[in-house]
């Protein structure tokens, strides 16, 4: 039996921007891709001869080629409950929040994830992570009903099985409603590792283990969760460092700071990455890089909560792997990674001056940054032959970048670049600055009606 040809795709006459080890740019090159993977990637137009090969012919004039962005921290099911808590910090916004997301279901958190699905695919992300910690018991199965969002809209997914077992009663933040039994959570987080896992390297699906919070978790869960995931050869994850409200909880409880609690547990390592990290101490910072500790940065969120400003220059100069992350929509409204890029820059410069990050430095973080904190860096986050065809193609001709000579600076410094193709896997999800597989109206018909569901679940 013979099989079909891969189909080909050639990007031709575009700038390039490859985030390869040397920062390989070209002001005019091309992008050959057959099937999932990249076979070319050079200065100058494709050769001619791939026009009759080819089952997609782009025309790059105009357009900015980068790798997908890679979102490394989200919380899907929050989409329908933007707007809540616009004042709060941290620890009152969940407060305020909690009760709302006891209300939650498999029908709404469908809903919730492809809406916000789709509207990362129309920000450039191809990849993107969830951590899903609230698990009503009468939910059905919420973590199916995210991958199923992943699944519609096309998109390389990432989801974590959170959890949460230290409830208000016992002296953690969340109401005793939304937590689940240390025994329950990790017999099902071990069962989604098993049914839903895909450790390929060309996966569509990985599943990691997260519990939420040091001030939601036990510490029998967060030394049972490191066992699960290094028997399973999964990675871990959870909030850590996000606020002195956090800091302060930890010296508490534990009579140690986060930094040092995580490390007592055993939750250091190249197979670990900790959301948000605003508020690290200097020994910290030298334990993440001596142990391969990885960091999702989330500038928006962590301004919009009023929680600080991260010391990312400080954890990259150490050589700690970093990525972007745009959170939950409940605490970041906006919810574009193509907007992240701008937000890390600017916030960066706010705490380190204007040398203290450049533009290349945040897209490499959106992009073989991000990859590298999921352990996918030899098959994503960078333009190279042999690497998978997770393309973004930026337009950069419009007025909103015309003038700009630079096209990386058009994007990072710039205002929204309208996003003519998004591919995963040489196949596109977005094209035109639309959903291939999706109506994005549809979705946020959808979305809306779940949150109308769930405010009147919660009586509002």
């Amino acid at each position: 039996m013979v099989l079909p040809a891969p189909p080909v795709t050639v990007i031709s006459g575009c700038a390039l921007a490859t985030v390869d080890p040397t920062g390989t740019e070209h002001p005019l090159g091309h992008l050959l891709i057959e099937g999932s993977r990249i076979v070319g990637v050079g200065p100058g137009p494709a050769d001619p001869s791939w026009r009759q090969r080819a089952d997609r012919w782009v025309d790059g004039a105009g357009l900015l080629a980068t790798p997908g962005l890679v979102n490394t921290h989200h919380h899907l099911y929050q989409w329908i409950t933007r707007g809540y808590a616009q004042d709060e910090t941290l620890f009152g916004w969940l407060t305020a929040l909690y009760p709302v997301w006891a209300g939650i279901d498999e029908e709404t958190v469908e809903a919730a994830a492809t809406a916000n699905l789709g509207w990362l695919a129309l920000s450039g992300c191809t990849l993107t992570t969830d951590h899903h910690y609230v698990f009503p018991r009468s939910g059905g199965d919420v973590l199916g009903a995210t991958i199923a969002g992943a699944r519609t809209v096309g998109l390389r997914f990432y989801p974590t099985r959170g959890s949460m077992d230290l409830g208000e009663s016992s002296g953690g933040l969340p109401p005793d409603s939304v937590v689940e039994d240390t025994d329950v959570a990790l017999a099902a987080t071990e069962a989604a590792v098993d049914r839903w896992h895909d450790p390929a390297p060309d996966s569509l699906l990985q599943i990691a283990v997260a519990p939420c919070s040091p001030f939601s978790v036990t510490r029998e869960l967060m030394i049972g969760a490191a066992e699960l995931a290094r028997a399973r050869q999964v990675r871990l994850h959870t909030h850590l460092c996000e606020t002195l409200d956090e800091e302060a909880f930890c010296r508490e409880k534990y009579g140690r700071t986060p930094g040092e609690y995580v490390e007592d547990l055993g939750w250091l390592g190249p197979d670990v990455w900790f959301a948000h990290v605003v508020h690290p101490l200097t020994a910290d910072i030298a334990r993440f890089a001596a142990s391969g500790t990885a960091v999702a940065h989330c500038p928006t969120s962590n301004g919009r909560l009023g929680s600080g400003i991260a010391p990312i220059a400080d954890l990259l100069a150490a050589g700690v792997p970093v990525g972007l992350g745009v959170d939950g929509s409940a605490s970041n409204e906006s919810g574009r990674m193509d907007e992240e890029l701008h937000q890390a820059l600017l916030v960066a410069r706010l705490r380190g001056g204007s040398t203290s990050m450049s533009a290349r430095q945040v897209l490499s973080m959106a992009t073989i940054g991000g990859a590298r904190v999921l352990g996918r860096q030899d098959d994503l986050g960078s333009l190279e032959v042999g690497k998978l065809a997770d393309v973004a193609l930026w337009r950069v001709d419009t007025v909103a970048g015309a003038d700009i000579a630079d096209p990386v600076c058009t994007l990072v410094f710039g205002t929204r670049s309208p996003l003519e193709l998004l591919l995963v896997g040489g196949s596109p999800v977005v094209q035109h600055g639309r959903l291939v597989r999706a109506d994005i109206d549809e979705l946020a018909r959808r979305s809306a009606a779940a949150s109308a569901t769930l405010a009147r679940r919660a009586g509002r």
